[in-house]
């Protein structure tokens, strides 16, 4: 199971660049569409107090959305943060 959780929509574009992001450093991400599962969504949102998607979780750390998850990547965090929950 992937130690990266991503919650989505099928149509969203920062879902979209997210998983190119993630896929660009190699990593496998559970993808949970909210879109299709209300219960998944409501989950989401008492998780992260957010409505918007994507929200990102890697391992506990929940890093936002893709705005929050780029930003890591240009500061250098993003591949120590992915590393620390590599199996």
């Amino acid at each position: 199971m992937s130690n990266i959780v991503m919650y989505t929509t099928q149509f969203c574009p920062y879902c979209v660049r997210a998983n190119q992001l993630l896929a660009s450093k190699d990593v496998a991400v559970k993808e949970v569409r909210v879109d299709l599962n209300p219960e998944e969504r409501a989950k989401m949102m008492r998780l992260s107090g957010r409505r918007t998607v994507p929200q990102i979780w890697i391992g506990d750390t929940h890093v936002g959305g893709f705005d929050e998850l780029w930003a890591l990547d240009r500061k250098g965090e993003l591949e120590p943060l992915l590393e620390s929950v590599s199996t």
